[in-house]
């Protein structure tokens, strides 16, 4: 039986920030590799995991905690993004690639959670 967060189009989007994190946080300079590194893949695999924790809950209250929890690390991601542009640590064209990762999940994280408490009050 194939579970229900793999059909919420936020997880996988949420997954493909988690790749591209992956994938910028490896041109990073190897000093950072226990520090921004570390923390911006561990924020970005937080946001696909508790979105699909959530959407195991049984209950609109539960599930709802898990998504604004996702939407916290989230917005972790987007500071620690935020700090690497200002260190200079990243190019443009990465840096806007990825905000703009950022925004689809933001957007669809907030649909979401109003689409998911809509469906568990039934």
């Amino acid at each position: 039986m194939e579970k229900s967060h793999k059909h919420l189009e936020v997880w996988k989007e949420s997954l493909n920030l988690a790749k591209a994190v992956y994938d910028i946080t490896k041109k990073l300079p190897t000093e950072e590799k226990y520090g921004l590194e570390s923390q911006m893949r561990r924020a970005a695999i937080s946001i696909p995991s508790n979105i699909a924790e959530g959407a195991a809950r049984q209950t609109k209250k539960d599930a709802l905690q898990y998504f604004v929890i996702a939407r916290g690390s989230l917005s972790e991601l987007d500071t620690q993004m935020e700090l690497i542009k200002i260190l200079t640590l990243i190019n443009a064209d990465d840096f806007q690639a990825l905000q703009k990762q950022v925004d689809i999940v933001d957007s669809l994280l907030q649909v979401s959670s109003v689409t998911e408490g809509q469906k568990l009050d039934r």
